[in-house]
């Protein structure tokens, strides 16, 4: 987290937002003790809880806008919902879990590719030894078997005499050449992708039963023809993908969010209206006493494991043209 003082912060959001001075000012105390925080003792760090923020003004003052740029420059995990698309649990639609589910993923994404980003180098020097054998390969692969696939089995590759292994090699170092100088980026190649299907989302279901299927069944592959410079850039991303140890990015991204993950909660004031009890306002204080556990600190089960919310700092926003602040549960108004 960057250590910058709210006075800085605040000269930050000036450069993109103009006013809202006050509201700057709070988001900016509430991320500096955020870092405050963390330079506490661990006995103590824990006890220590943020103080979440209400934004309260009319569509287009800014109010996402500083939360969005907040979580830019602190370089934290940061999601935005629209608290109108829940529904108390027992009804049709998302529950509020899927918040921090959400909050989650984007974490993992950002990690993921601080992590890319590392191992970049290696991956670029992996993908060119890669377009220099598919670039230089005497004959075509036979197709594979889909029981050889199935069971993991690589197909063997012809044995070369040394007289054409040292062709091979000068051809090599031929391509990696030309490779390098830039003369070959409109070459058509051939690679094997993965292929990606999309795998339908049931609703109502915590966890997505085609990402843990998809774990245990061989994947898809096929053959595609691209030019050499979006060659280079797939296979970029798949040795990125393979020298990536994902057990350590799954858990530094639920730590991240856990300690750094930033939530927007907008138009919180279209779920504040109390009573009735018919109609399409029967959820709206069912889906306050959702929100109010993940607000006060809960655990919320993800696939990638436990995630706790008690650190997650949560902005609320909503105009309050119809409703009024008092028209939310008294529990929720004082998180």
């Amino acid at each position: 987290m960057m250590q910058l003082t709210p006075r800085e912060i605040v000269r930050e959001l000036d450069r993109f937002i103009i006013g809202q001075d006050e509201a700057k000012r709070a988001v900016a105390v509430a991320l500096r003790n955020r870092y405050r925080r963390a330079q506490l003792p661990d006995d103590i760090r824990e006890e220590v809880t943020p103080k979440n923020i209400l934004m309260i003004g009319p569509t287009g003052v800014g109010k996402t806008e500083i939360a969005r740029r907040l979580a830019k420059l602190v370089d934290a995990p940061f999601v935005k919902v629209e608290a109108t698309k829940f529904t108390e649990v027992g009804y049709v639609g998302r529950d509020v879990e899927s918040i921090i589910r959400d909050l989650v993923e984007a974490s993992i994404r950002l990690v993921k590719a601080q992590h890319g980003e590392r191992v970049r180098i290696r991956a670029e020097a992996n993908a060119e030894d890669r377009l220099v054998d598919l670039m230089t390969q005497t004959q075509k692969r036979k197709p594979a078997n889909p029981i050889d696939i199935l069971l993991g089995n690589k197909p063997k590759e012809p044995e070369l005499s040394p007289e054409d292994r040292t062709k091979l090699a000068v051809r090599q170092d031929d391509v990696r050449t030309r490779l390098r100088r830039g003369e070959l980026e409109r070459e058509i190649v051939e690679i094997e992708v993965v292929e990606n299907t999309p795998q339908p989302e049931i609703p109502g279901m915590d966890m997505n039963m085609g990402d843990m299927l998809g774990n245990i069944l061989p994947k898809k592959t096929k053959m595609r023809k691209v030019e050499v410079r979006e060659a280079r850039i797939i296979l970029v991303a798949e040795e990125q993908q393979n020298l990536i140890d994902m057990d350590s990015v799954y858990s530094e991204a639920i730590d991240r969010a856990e300690q750094h993950g930033i939530v927007f909660l907008d138009e919180i004031d279209k779920v504040a209206g109390r009573g009735g009890g018919h109609g399409p306002d029967v959820s709206r204080e069912g889906v306050q006493r959702d929100i109010l556990p993940i607000v006060e600190g809960s655990t919320v089960n993800t696939k990638y494991g436990p995630v706790k919310t008690d650190h997650v700092l949560f902005i609320a926003a909503g105009a309050f043209h119809v409703s009024k602040v008092s028209d939310l549960i008294p529990e929720l108004q004082g998180r």
